[in-house]
């Protein structure tokens, strides 16, 4: 449970906040107009605000927000080639 209260309060950007705003506005067009056509399209933009998901699925289209940092090294060998 802690993760979905993560996703939904954290890491909102320019887009993240643009969904939510279309899926809103679309939202509010949907009841006005009673077509349930943009009430499905407002629940596509709102799913995706909330869930932080784009149409490519699950942080398909975004960059990643935590980046792990290797404190590994890796020995590295060389050879030594000599030209007449």
């Amino acid at each position: 449970m802690e993760t979905l209260k993560q996703t939904l309060l954290t890491n909102w950007n320019f887009m993240r906040l643009l969904r939510l705003f279309i899926g809103g506005a679309i939202a509010v067009q949907a009841f006005q107009l009673h077509d349930p056509m943009m009430g499905f399209f407002s629940a596509f933009f709102l799913f995706q605000a909330v869930t932080n998901t784009g149409c490519c699925g699950a942080q398909g289209c975004a960059v990643p927000a935590v980046k792990k940092k290797s404190t590994k090294t890796d020995e590295v060998e060389f050879e030594e080639i000599k030209s007449n």
